[in-house]
């Protein structure tokens, strides 16, 4: 696939930890408007470059670029501002909020007219924006399949649906790129299948997305392009099928042909 319009691009990251060297001159490019996953064993630096390009964590050498501008300096909420956003590997949700407050949350890089004192005294802007804002976390559980559970509160979920809800909050921070970290981690087949719904919503409403996955029915049906990470290097890239029956993808990580 060429890569006309990429959105970010990683040039030449590398990580060290001590004497440990977690990334090897990694590079890496998403296109906009596509879904990208980055996969490969444990301890093969899936998520340390997820954490660079979040800005969770610093790279050793090299650069992360968003939409042409290099971000090395910029921290989480400035990258977030910018329009890239991220879930976690482990689900980080406000269990005593209910699941449209928690999408709500989501709205903060957006939703910013009330200072304290407006929002204290409830000027009339401020609640103008609350309903804006409600009825927009409303508008992402309709496009991610919950809204039926608006109410409930966040704890009370399955393991499956509160991982649908952290996409839904993800994507209501209106992102361009959306880094997934392992979303379909702990699912069963029919969850996957209701996660593998919810990615195709989102990807309609044309949010890019890069995906750190291991669960490769997953990746096979919703991506466009994929990069195998083996001890921290970058040993193949390619389509679902290219990379599906790369040898060398086979032997380090596959165990067999997809």
């Amino acid at each position: 696939m060429e890569k006309k319009d990429a959105l970010l691009t990683v040039k030449g990251v590398s990580k060290y930890f001590g004497g440990l060297k977690a990334l090897n001159n990694v590079d890496l490019t998403v296109e906009q408007g596509t879904v990208t996953a980055l996969i490969g064993p444990n301890g093969a630096g899936k998520t340390t470059l997820v954490n660079i390009i979040a800005g969770a964590d610093w790279a050793s050498d090299g650069e992360v670029l968003f939409d042409g501008k290099v971000i090395n300096p910029l921290p989480p909420y400035k990258r977030a501002e910018m329009g890239l956003t991220r879930t976690f590997q482990l689900t980080k949700l406000f269990g005593e909020m209910s699941v449209v407050e928690n999408v709500m949350v989501g709205a903060h890089t957006w939703a910013r007219r009330g200072t304290v004192w407006r929002t204290i005294l409830s000027f009339p802007s401020v609640r103008q924006e609350r309903r804006e804002v409600y009825e927009y976390a409303m508008e992402i559980l309709k496009l991610t399949n919950i809204e039926k559970l608006a109410r409930e509160k966040a704890k009370n979920l399955p393991h499956g649906q509160q991982r649908v809800l952290e996409v839904a909050r993800a994507v209501a921070t209106r992102p361009r790129l959306v880094l997934l970290d392992e979303p379909a981690a702990g699912l069963n087949l029919r969850e996957e299948d209701m996660l593998q719904e919810v990615l195709r919503s989102v990807i309609r409403s044309r949010v890019t997305i890069l995906m750190v996955e291991h669960h490769m029915r997953l990746v096979m049906n919703v991506s466009d392009w994929v990069y195998v990470l083996d001890v921290g290097s970058k040993i193949a890239e390619g389509t679902t099928r290219e990379v599906g029956r790369n040898p060398s993808v086979v032997k380090a990580y596959l165990g067999k042909e997809y």
